[in-house]
């Protein structure tokens, strides 16, 4: 199953996420969520909260982007 990245174009937390994700070469669905925090409601389904970037892989969450960053380097190292 692939990983799952929620996110906005424009927000600089989520570019990093996607440029990690692409550096590493992980496979991952990209889900655009609405610029208006109300309006996501795909993120709070999986996450309980409304902000970006948010990652799934299986039963993991991950919404903060320094934990992201760590997962997805210890993700590649166990390929």
């Amino acid at each position: 199953m692939a990983m799952t990245l929620y996110h906005v174009p424009w927000c600089p937390d989520c570019q990093i996420v996607t440029h990690r994700l692409d550096d590493l070469a992980i496979p991952y669905k990209s889900v655009i969520v609405p610029d208006a925090r109300p309006e996501r409601t795909q993120v709070y389904d999986v996450s309980g909260q409304y902000y970006v970037p948010v990652l799934t892989d299986g039963n993991q969450v991950l919404s903060e982007t320094h934990d992201i960053l760590s997962y997805l380097d210890r993700a590649s190292q166990a390929t």
